[in-house]
């Protein structure tokens, strides 16, 4: 199984999720940001690479709080996710249509890959 990383940033109450550009797997949904980790990296490095890509941002990848297994396209996945700060740049997304800081009632209402709204169940239980 392959392992997929989210980082979930939380600021005043708010989670940053990114819109995924039509065509791409999944494409048009909102997401926790991350990726694939790649061979020769820990899930943790490859969230660091990831929000440095995705985002040009620099991050410090906390606790782990998720964890839970998906499939796409065939492939099956474990998905971890991490409560992640954002340590400096100004965030960019090239990578994504938009990206937005909501609450996790306003989240709940997004479409979303069934990998991410079990993250959001996570949170809602966390609190």
């Amino acid at each position: 199984m392959r392992i997929s990383t989210a980082g979930v940033v939380r600021k005043n109450g708010r989670y940053l999720v990114a819109l995924r550009k039509p065509g791409t797997s999944i494409g048009e949904s909102w997401e926790f940001p991350g990726g694939k980790v790649e061979e020769g990296e820990t899930p943790e490095q490859g969230l660091v690479r990831e929000f440095k890509e995705e985002f040009n941002v620099s991050i410090a990848v906390g606790d782990q709080f998720h964890q839970s297994s998906f499939s796409n396209r065939g492939s099956d996945y474990i998905l971890m996710a991490f409560w992640v700060e954002i340590l400096g740049g100004d965030i960019d997304h090239p990578e994504h249509q938009e990206i937005r800081w909501l609450s996790a009632g306003e989240l709940s209402s997004l479409p979303m890959a069934s990998s991410d709204k079990a993250i959001l169940s996570t949170l809602v239980t966390l609190g």
